[in-house]
Order: C-alpha cells, then structure tokens, then sequence
C-alpha cells in the first residue's frame, strides 16, 4: 500500500511544482517581511511574534510564541492520529545594528540572513497557504515551530525546550534550511564549539619567566591542541575558526578569545577532546598566571537515521525525481534536538545561495519552488506512512 501511495507521490510533483507559481507573491512577500526583522541569537522576539500572527492569519490554531521566544502553530490533519513537526530556526549571526533592508534583483534577493535563515521561516511561514493551493490536505497534524537561540551559544536552546516540553508525541520531522539545495542530513556529528579567553590583569607580573602577551598565549592553545592524536575512525577533526586578540603596534595584547569546534563521529572522542584541552588550558593557565579560561559554548550529540531507513530512502528518490542531486553529509542543526528525542527525521535545503553569513548574503528566487516541492514530496510521504520502518 505504501508503494502505491509513492508512486502518486511522485507522479505529482511536477504538477505540484507548477502549481506553487500561484503562491510566488505571497510567498515572496513573506521572505522579504521575515527577511527585514532582525533576529541575532537571543533576540529573536521580533521575528517569533511576527511569525506567529503570521500563521495565525493563514488559519493556523494554538498559534503561540512560548518563554524562550519559540513561534509555533498546529495544522490540524483530517485523522490527528500522528504529529509531524516541520522546524527551521529563526536566529541570525547578525546584530540589529546591522541594516537588514532585502535587496530585490531579478534573479535573486540579497540581505544579511535570508539563506541563513530568512528563507528557510519564509517556507514555513507560507506552508499553510500553499498546501491549500495545491488542495492538500494531510491526516496527520502539523506542527510548524520556528525555533530560537540555535546558532553558537544558543545550544539550541529553543529546540531543545520545544521538544522537553510538548504536549504531543512527535511521529517525524523536518528541519528547513534556506541552502543549499540538495543537502539532505540524516546523521549529526558529535560537536563541541569551544572558547578560550585570555585576560592579563593589570597586575600581571611582567618579569615572571615564560610571561608573554595574549597572542603568544593563545598561539600556544592553539599549537598544543593541534598536536592532539585525532582517529582516522571514527572520523574526528578540529576546526580553528576565529582569534580576536590585538588592537595596534606599540600594545601588548592583553586580552584575547579563540574559538573553535571539535567535531566526532563519537560521543566518546569528543568528551576525551575536550578533556585533554582542559588540561591544556590549565597547563598554560599555571605556566604564565594569566587568566585563561576554556568553555564548552554548544554541543551536539551524534547520531540519526541509517542510510536505508525509509525516510531517508524516500527523500533521495523524491529529490531525484525532481532532479536534485542529494548530497549527503552530518549536520550540526536541529537535528540534533530530533536525535536526542529518538525521533527520525532529515534536513533539507530550499535553494541556491551566495556569500552566507555575510553582508551581501543572497538566495537565487529560479530554485526555491523545486526545493518547495521537495519539501512537500518528503512531507507527503511521512503522512503515507511511506517512511515508517
């Protein structure tokens, strides 16, 4: 029976991706509404209120935006038997300070945080409305959250309370990112994002032996934690991402931050990581007494799905069939919070886009409804019962 009810499923998507023109304003004008508010991690109040009562306008029930800034509705399905939660975080790396204005070009949008992830709220923010066009209607409930505090020492943090604390059981997910088209996690790493700040008090004693500056300081983190013996299996790596440490010639850099991630195929690798830098750090703490400080700002445990289970066989043949070329790799997004739940679910992409996480950040508009489409493949088939194990 499920085959059978696959096979429609795909027989419709191009139907289904022709049809989506009907909703292109509506959904753009979203996008571009969503786009402007800014939304840095722990201030995404603007953006969670204006989500909710967008959804509450398309009809949504239980429409609410909780403590910690979630927004959330429920589309009732016909049966109600099983719930499908569809989340994409609502947090940017951008400060409000910043101008968010969405640049409107012929063949893309430009604006800080519209691939990451202006677009992927649009989506859900339009959901209810384009399932109506295309006279939808599932028999599970649907559960849209847009999600806080999930980028860096966010933790996400509103993911993780949405899921400790929901009134419902969930069946599956899907998390939506703005890009790229094609990604499709199933699994997610073990991560730690981590930060060493060096402070040298006024006090420091200069003529101590092995006393230096905060960048000599760090450059010796940096250099003992590269020497660490990493596994080729399971795969374990450690990214160097960012020193801010300096400020002119003539100063001695007193203070000073590094930050980087440990990422492990093991739960097990990356607790022994991260011991091992702890004892770095206090090693170099005792040798030169400057204040030197490591904390762990955001972890992800490992796991997910196999590569045969039915909802991410499901999702390849959809995005084949809509001639998206899959591409397969671990993720440190909202996934984890569905893993931690034991809840099967993936992530996917909508569209194209340039230049992420910086300032003239943008999003091509040609792809967004092959990756709309998508969505709504993958979200059919879980209300099929296509990807039941």
């Amino acid at each position: 029976m499920a085959d059978k009810v696959f096979k429609e499923i795909l027989h419709n998507l191009p139907k289904h991706k022709a049809a989506l023109e009907q909703v292109r304003d509506v959904f753009l004008a979203n996008l571009v509404m969503i786009g402007e508010i800014p939304a840095p991690t722990f201030a995404e109040e603007a953006r969670a209120r204006f989500m909710a009562k967008r959804l509450s306008d398309f009809g949504l029930s239980d429409t609410s935006n909780d403590e910690k800034w979630n927004a959330a509705g429920i589309l009732h399905g016909k049966r109600g038997e099983r719930n499908i939660l569809l989340v994409a975080h609502l947090d940017t790396v951008f400060p409000k300070e910043v101008d968010h204005t969405v640049t409107v070009e012929p063949d893309r949008f430009c604006a800080p945080g519209i691939a990451d992830n202006a677009l992927g709220a649009a989506t859900l923010i339009s959901l209810p409305q384009i399932l109506n066009t295309l006279d939808i209607n599932l028999d599970s409930n649907l559960i849209i959250l847009g999600s806080s505090r999930g980028i860096g020492p966010g933790d996400l943090e509103g993911m993780r309370f949405f899921m400790r604390n929901k009134s419902q059981p969930i069946h599956a997910g899907i998390c939506i990112e703005g890009v790229p088209l094609g990604r499709l996690n199933i699994t997610s790493l073990g991560m730690l994002q981590c930060e060493v700040a060096c402070n040298l008090p006024d006090k420091y004693d200069w003529t101590q032996f092995g006393a230096s500056g905060a960048i000599e300081i760090l450059n010796s983190v940096v250099n003992k934690i590269l020497t660490l013996p990493l596994p080729q299996k399971p795969r374990t790596n450690i990214v160097m991402e960012r020193m801010d440490v300096g400020r002119a010639f003539h100063r001695v850099a007193t203070r000073g931050v590094l930050q980087f991630e440990v990422r492990s195929e093991s739960l097990k690798m990356t607790r022994d990581l991260e011991e091992e830098i702890e004892h770095i750090v206090a090693e170099e703490r005792y040798k030169t007494r400057a204040d030197l400080s490591f904390e762990v700002i955001a972890r992800r445990n490992p796991g997910g799905i196999s590569f045969k289970h039915p909802l991410a066989q499901r999702s390849r043949q959809i995005m084949e069939a809509l001639s998206i070329e899959p591409r397969i790799a671990p993720s440190t997004s909202e996934l984890s919070g569905f893993i931690d739940a034991g809840v099967p679910a993936v992530t996917l992409g909508i569209s194209k886009g340039i230049h992420l996480r910086e300032n003239d950040e943008a999003i091509y508009l040609e792809p967004i409804f092959t990756g709309v489409a998508q969505l709504i493949g993958v979200l059919q088939a879980i209300d099929g019962g296509c990807c039941d194990e």
